[in-house]
């Protein structure tokens, strides 16, 4: 049974919100102000399947791409540049608004620059989830289907950068290699400057037969490495990427921000809210895109839980010359974030946490003295809360600025700062 309903705003995960006898419903693919027709989502009963738009907004505009809708990677291709802008923003001003501040948000940057240089590739060879019995789609490559774990064939991501290139046909060339009948396989690919670095996970263990098939299409396609859960399987040169003066060479798998413009707009903000420090702290490092940079002119004290990130920052510090001294250390700051007495010459303390937030870092340091705190999260609801801790121990939040490097997509990165 289908019911026609009018979406009143777009959701903080970019679907349309409707009110209904029964209850809010989010609707995929609308805008605010139209009138749609909708059916049921099975299993989802808070969700409607849209089916037709009786009065479309003035703002929707045609996707980039063929397969928005049906691929779950984009949620608003569909909406105009200006009102999409604004819906963004405004995640980061009703987030804040919910914890309690009352703070200016900047307008938001734009860092998309050419595209993702990242993605992982979806694969399946055989009968998917949600197909009859004894049915073989054969082998299927591109992206999760939103809300499933049905993969969506694709033959192209417009929001990909140029650096990726080439990425959907290895992964092709390595599903087809291994025919884990039935079995999902994701492929991590990421852009480098020595090429495509790939980590495949799902594989299962390798024959000796697949691993030579495997070592001779990373030659093939150019790979700079091939890894399967970390495991080096071929690699032809380094996967480097530079970060300020430095060239770091990543580990497999490892976390790095989504684009190559996205990164630089961060470091940007981090550098200038520094200000004049000459002793920093960089709280869930990573490889080290701000600590690195923040090393051509202070001292840095870097923390991460992930042994793999540390290690390559601190080789990419040891053969960049003119850097100022960076200490490293391996710290779960989860459950041992840095106390006052450890930040006591700490001038400016910057935190990057995962999307959970970093509430006990946080805690730690608003009981601190540093005198300036430099938060960057991809999380408005975790940010607001952090920043809800800082403020209620005596921090003022001076400037909030979000940064769009997942255009189409609900993700919002932010960097405010905090001063005493």
């Amino acid at each position: 049974m289908s019911e026609h309903l009018t979406v009143v705003h777009v959701g903080h995960r970019g679907d349309g919100v409707a009110d209904t006898p029964t209850g809010t419903v989010y609707i995929p693919g609308t805008l605010p102000g139209e009138t749609v027709e909708v059916g049921p989502a099975p299993g989802h009963p808070d969700r409607r399947r849209l089916l037709r738009i009786t009065e479309p907004s003035a703002e929707r505009i045609e996707p980039t791409c063929r397969h928005f809708g049906v691929c779950g990677g984009c949620a608003v291709q569909h909406w105009a540049a200006p009102a999409y802008r604004a819906w963004k923003r405004d995640l980061v001003v009703t987030a804040l608004r919910n914890a309690g501040i009352a703070s200016q948000v900047d307008d938001i940057v734009d860092a998309h620059g050419e595209g993702r240089r990242r993605a992982t590739f979806h694969a399946r060879c055989g009968a998917q989830p949600g197909t009859s019995a004894g049915t073989d789609t054969g082998l299927t490559v591109g992206f999760a289907a939103r809300l499933s774990h049905h993969i969506v064939p694709i033959d192209r991501c417009p929001i990909l950068a140029p650096g990726l290139d080439g990425a959907l046909a290895a992964a092709r060339a390595i599903a087809e290699a291994l025919q884990r009948q039935g079995k999902p396989l994701d492929i991590q690919t990421t852009a480098t400057e020595g090429g495509l670095d790939v980590d495949m996970r799902g594989s299962g263990p390798l024959s000796p037969q697949q691993s030579v098939a495997l070592a001779r299409l990373a030659e093939t396609h150019r790979l700079a490495r091939l890894t399967r859960h970390g495991e080096i399987v071929a690699r032809r040169t380094a996967p480097v990427v530079e970060m300020g003066r430095a060239a770091v060479t990543l580990p497999p798998g490892v976390f790095l921000q989504a684009t190559t413009a996205g990164e630089a707009a961060l470091a940007r903000l981090v550098d200038a809210h520094a200000g004049r420090a000459r002793r920093a702290a960089d709280l869930f490092c990573g490889v080290g895109p701000f600590a690195l940079r923040l090393a051509e002119r202070m001292q840095v004290t870097a923390a991460d839980s992930d042994e793999a990130s540390i290690r390559a920052l601190g080789q990419a510090f040891g053969s960049t010359p003119g850097l100022k001294p960076i200490t490293v250390e391996r710290r779960d700051l989860f459950r041992r974030p840095l106390i006052a007495q450890e930040l006591a010459r700490i001038e400016v303390a910057v935190f990057d946490p995962p999307r959970q937030g970093a509430e006990a870092q946080a805690r730690a340091l608003a009981a601190s003295r540093v005198p300036v705190v430099v938060a960057v999260s991809c999380n408005a609801a975790t940010f607001a809360r952090d920043a809800r801790i800082l403020v209620d121990g005596g921090y003022r939040l001076t400037a909030v600025t979000p940064v769009d490097q997942f255009r189409y997509s609900a993700h919002v990165e932010i960097v405010a700062r905090f001063a005493r």
